[in-house]
């Protein structure tokens, strides 16, 4: 039951990013931050190898998420509290 919930979290969460991206009221900076963190996982190379131990992996671990905290950082939140209130809806 704990599994469904965070599923359920997860995906609401997911569609809440995805309307904040959307909203007039986001910041060019944000969207740029947030769309170098979505590219970033998407891309087909990593700046530091994963076949470097260790660090290989820790790139992944660590610029994604400071990539994405700085782009939500720079959202006003209201915006994001409209939108989560555009999901609960």
């Amino acid at each position: 039951m704990r599994l469904r919930e965070v599923a359920r979290r997860l995906r609401d969460e997911l569609e809440v990013h995805r309307l904040v991206l959307r909203h007039p009221l986001t910041p060019p900076s944000a969207k740029i931050f947030l769309g170098l963190a979505l590219g970033y996982m998407l891309l087909p190379f990593d700046l530091i190898p994963d076949f470097i131990p260790v660090v290989g992996h820790l790139d992944d671990v660590v610029i994604v998420p400071l990539l994405f905290l700085a782009g939500i950082r720079r959202v006003p939140p209201a915006v994001i509290e409209e939108c989560r209130e555009r999901v609960r809806g």
